[in-house]
């Protein structure tokens, strides 16, 4: 049985889909959901999806940093008390870093990095008190995320980049700190070469899969909605590529996913 360790359930609980979209996955042999915190408003939300689906649905709570503005220091201070709940988080995340659509404007655009950089900072020093895992998202930012990982100390072993993006290279540089990258249907994608080598470059020892539902879908439904069932597609292709059985790779993966997370 597969788990979707990083999806986003709001979507399909606003829509009402949510229960559809568990059987499906269901039916398509994925047990279990890791639902992904990115903002005060979705924390809340997630704690009472995990406590209403105990063994079914696991969540994490982070400030994505799409959702730092000037206001994050009050979001951050809303988010150690999650861990007193008789449900807590398995992981603090998605947290890290993304350059992708800063303002044009440089004085804009310098501001906003460094109070990415903070609030990255404040997120894996309460991880590290913790002891809990981090769920890293890099987007255009990947050396500066690696940088700042070091400079906090915190343990590389716990550190997950999600949907990995970059290359070979790239993940031969987190593995050899201990991290590990996850990676979601861009590997179907015809234009993914590079994130099909970080794959095989990674291998199957510390390979998890995701979805990054409802976004992301893998091919052949690229463009439609994504929901937790397709990360089967994921997980073949990722067979598929290394060369293993699915079932082998299904093991691994799951065996993966629940030691990481400590479910």
């Amino acid at each position: 049985m597969l788990i979707d360790t990083h999806c986003h359930l709001e979507k399909f609980v606003a829509k009402r889909e949510l229960d559809a979209v568990l059987e499906r996955a269901s039916e398509a042999g994925v047990s279990r959901v890791i639902t992904i915190g990115t903002c005060p408003q979705d924390w809340s939300l997630y704690h009472k999806l995990a406590a209403e689906h105990a063994g079914q649905i696991d969540w994490t709570a982070g400030l994505h940093p799409s959702d730092v503005d000037e206001d994050f220091r009050d979001a951050l201070a809303q988010l150690a008390p999650c861990w007193t709940t008789q449900t807590p988080p398995v992981a603090v995340g998605e947290i890290g870093l993304d350059y992708f659509r800063l303002p044009k404007d440089e004085t804009e655009a310098a501001k906003i990095k460094q109070w990415q950089a903070d609030a990255f900072r404040f997120q894996l020093d309460l991880a590290h008190q913790l002891d809990c895992p981090v769920v890293v998202h890099s987007r255009a930012a990947f050396d500066d995320c690696l940088a700042m990982i070091d400079a906090s100390g915190f343990p590389w072993a716990k550190v997950v980049f999600h949907c990995f993006a970059d290359g070979a290279e790239e993940i031969r540089r987190l593995n050899a700190r201990g991290g590990r990258g996850s990676f979601t249907g861009i590997v179907t994608f015809k234009n993914a070469e590079a994130i099909r080598q970080a794959v095989v470059e990674q291998g199957i020892d510390a390979l998890m899969v995701e979805t990054d539902a409802p976004y992301l879908a893998p091919e052949p439904h690229r463009g439609k909605p994504c929901e937790p069932a397709m990360v089967k597609l994921t997980a073949q292709k990722c067979a598929e590529l290394l060369g293993v059985p699915f079932d082998e790779l299904t093991a691994q993966t799951t065996a993966n996913a629940r030691a990481f997370y400590g479910l």
